[in-house]
């Protein structure tokens, strides 16, 4: 007999499960990161400030794309866990289906749409002459294998919803080293530049799509779907669902990425130094707010099993751990930032420049630390129960309204220069996070019927 690969959250510790499942997804997390900041480790040591410039910039309009197939990835994981909690097999077969045949249609368009607006795009992005034609040669390779980081994500979020916290781990362990050789071959070894920085990345991305695939083909009774070839079929039922719940969700993590391209705008016109700097923080801070996420990406099937199987107590439950474990890590990292930070920025670039203006930016960006630790807990919560439009709101507002407006604010009005920069950038997450946890207090989402009724 196949050995099942979901597992039951609406019954047993809620604390112990959180834990155990949250670390493969720190892990996760924290090889996915770091298998972005390879390239920029590597082409700072290689190429110099420009190309760390060229690969952060470009690596965040990347991301946008990412974001969006993203978006309806975690649709498909909410109605997934929400399906297993309920009991529902066979919804949960037509669903994966579904989801995989648009996770790669989305992937594809966006692919088409890197290469075809790349021009567009820099002008847009006012990158620095220095890095221009760099910036390029990383945004249409990548650009070009925006199917397999989808694949991966969308693979990632199907076996999250199903309790699976240990295969997306070692999918994206395949990732990161085949990354890591080819990185110092092709850019150290063949002085590939940047170009071979954004092979590395692609061929990388493409091995462990494959593998994943391979590998839960093989296991499939296990995994719960057939992969038979009218599985894949686009149900109208569950593309509706998805597209109206994942919508909101891609537009959230569309605009959060996007908002993020405008501040380093901005920054931009305060000259190469600047932008590598930024790049070099931004990259640091995202190892720590994605191995924090690792809290919100276990605590989302959990809450989402326990709604569909009418369980909110043990929902509750579990977002209050989240924040608990959060607030656990936040004070570790901010412990880490303020004793070793310029350490830090040096692992990234040999510029003396940058590391002087990093203590700037450590100062601004320690702001932003208390409000991941609340959201880890609330955010997990409205994605859960399926309350994309909600979360949409408070992303356009962490996202469009107060990270550009608090760094224009800051930066351009009061004339703080790159402290007020990225101050506002830090202070933004506050428009999500209070007004999340308003609502996971005010218990308004109870009259919400749960997703899985309508399955």
């Amino acid at each position: 007999m196949a050995k099942n690969l979901s597992k039951d959250f609406t019954k047993g510790s809620i604390p112990k499960q959180l834990l155990l499942f949250t670390l493969p997804f720190m892990a996760s997390n924290a090889l996915q990161v770091f298998y972005s900041t390879v390239d920029m480790i590597v082409v700072g040591e290689y190429v110099g400030t420009a190309g760390l410039s060229a690969v952060s910039l470009s690596s965040q309009i990347l991301n946008f794309a990412t974001m969006v197939c993203l978006g309806f990835s975690n649709a498909g994981q909410v109605l997934i866990s929400q399906a297993l909690g309920a009991g529902k097999r066979k919804e949960m077969n037509d669903i994966i289906g579904t989801l995989f045949t648009l996770i790669v249609i989305f992937g594809l368009a966006l692919s088409v749409v890197a290469l075809s607006a790349q021009t567009l795009i820099l002008d847009l992005m006012k990158i620095p002459v220095e890095s221009r034609e760099l910036a390029r040669d990383y945004l249409v390779i990548c650009g070009a294998g925006l199917v397999f980081t989808a694949g991966y994500n969308m693979v990632s979020a199907v076996l999250r919803a199903m309790g699976d916290s240990t295969r997306p781990f070692l999918f994206i362990g395949i990732a990161t080293v085949v990354n890591l050789v080819l990185d110092l071959l092709f850019t150290g070894v063949l002085g590939m530049s940047v170009a071979g920085a954004a092979l590395a990345t692609v061929i990388g991305q493409a091995v462990s799509f494959v593998f994943s695939i391979c590998y839960l083909y093989k296991h499939r009774e296990g995994f719960g779907f057939d992969f038979k070839a009218k599985s894949f079929a686009l149900r109208k039922n569950y593309v509706k669902m998805i597209l109206s719940l994942g919508t909101p969700m891609a537009i959230q993590s569309g605009f959060i990425n996007l908002s993020m391209l405008f501040v380093n705008t901005m920054i931009n016109d305060l000259g190469v130094v600047a932008s590598a700097t930024f790049g070099v923080g931004i990259r640091i801070d995202d190892i720590v707010n994605k191995i924090s996420q690792g809290i919100q990406y276990a605590a989302v099937p959990i809450i989402s099993q326990n709604i569909g199987a009418k369980q909110s107590q043990r929902a509750k439950q579990t977002v209050w751990y989240a924040m608990i474990y959060s607030s656990v890590l936040t004070a570790v990292f901010i412990t880490l930032y303020l004793l070793f930070g310029k350490q830090l920025f040096m692992l990234f670039s040999d510029d003396p420049l940058v590391h002087g203006m990093s203590k700037t930016f450590i100062s601004a960006i320690l702001w932003m630390f208390p409000a991941f630790a609340v959201m880890r807990g609330s955010g997990a919560f409205i994605q859960g129960i399926g309350n994309a439009r909600l979360s949409m709101v408070l992303a356009l507002l962490d996202g469009v309204i107060l990270r550009i407006g608090l760094s224009w604010f800051f930066g351009i009005y009061l004339e703080m220069g790159f402290y007020g920069f990225v101050l506002g950038y830090g202070l933004a997450p506050y428009g999500f996070a209070v007004p999340a946890l308003l609502y996971f207090l005010s218990g308004i989402w109870k009259k919400r019927p749960a997703l899985s009724d309508r399955l």
